[in-house]
């Protein structure tokens, strides 16, 4: 693999499993110094295929395995005061950050309890604060350090939920947060474009990390749900995912800014 991002420094929220440690693997072998910031560093564990995919005991160790300078941040990208030390801190001793991917999100609740009109408050407020305002929060403080440099890489995590809402509006707190921060990323990319910041952000579908296959293990008419609805038959990788980040932080997407790219094999039309 061509090392195009040798020189530079990545932070990747959520990076310490499933498809954030995709991304920032792929970006260490690219050649990029990167930066896991997560809850817990070690999240891993609580899944067992996701546990057989590990080659070191984190992430942050299997960036170093590469030859990469590597840290792992502890914060909650809903607490702005905690993102913004942590970034500081990493700052400080790294000296620039080029790349930022806001993977941290996800959502909560069951389906039955997250229609659009019954959706209780704080279980809408929760998924819009670790989705939307962790995504807020974490640009919030990079993009300081990206202006002083003029130059920087952004890439926001939406989903194909923000993009086409459920049957019978289920899980609508999830997918108001993903299309959210679809329409932030675009205002981002107006905001600065012009200090040679670029934000683009992806839309995956189902992707078959170690927690969603763990779930569908003994439930092949369940996974078929999913596959039913797209084209390509299969649910996605997270390589899959991986390679479109490749693509949106080198020069190959040198004059690409506010767009969304869909990685769901063809399922929102």
């Amino acid at each position: 693999m061509e090392e195009k991002l040798t020189g530079q420094t990545a932070l990747v929220t959520g990076g310490a499993r499933g498809i954030g440690r995709a991304y920032a693997l792929r970006l260490a072998r690219l050649g990029a110094d990167v930066a896991i910031l997560d809850l817990d560093l070690e999240s891993f564990r609580h899944f067992e295929l996701e546990q057989e995919a590990m080659t070191a005991d984190s992430t942050v160790a299997e960036i170093r395995a590469l030859g990469r300078e590597a840290a792992g941040l502890t914060a909650d990208v809903t607490d702005a005061a905690a993102v913004a030390a942590a970034v500081d801190g990493l700052a400080a001793d790294w000296g620039h950050i080029d790349i930022v991917i806001c993977n941290a999100g996800s959502g909560a609740g069951k389906p039955r309890d997250t229609r659009a009109s019954e959706v209780a408050p704080n279980l809408f407020d929760e998924v819009l604060q670790r989705n939307l305002y962790g995504t807020y929060n974490t640009c919030r403080a990079v993009v300081p350090y990206m202006k002083q440099r003029q130059y920087g890489r952004i890439v926001t995590i939406s989903s194909q939920a923000g993009r086409r809402a459920n049957r019978g509006g289920t899980y609508a707190h999830y997918g108001a947060a993903k299309a959210g921060i679809e329409m932030y990323t675009r205002y981002l990319a107006q905001e600065l474009g012009p200090f040679g910041i670029t934000a683009n952000c992806i839309a995956p579908g189902p992707i078959g990390t170690g927690r969603l296959l763990g779930l569908y293990e003994d439930d092949q008419e369940g996974l078929n749900v999913f596959l039913r609805d797209i084209p390509l038959g299969r649910l996605g990788t997270p390589e899959d995912c991986a390679r479109v980040i490749e693509f949106l932080v080198t020069d190959l997407a040198d004059y690409i800014n506010g767009a969304v790219i869909p990685v769901d094999g063809g399922a929102v039309p």
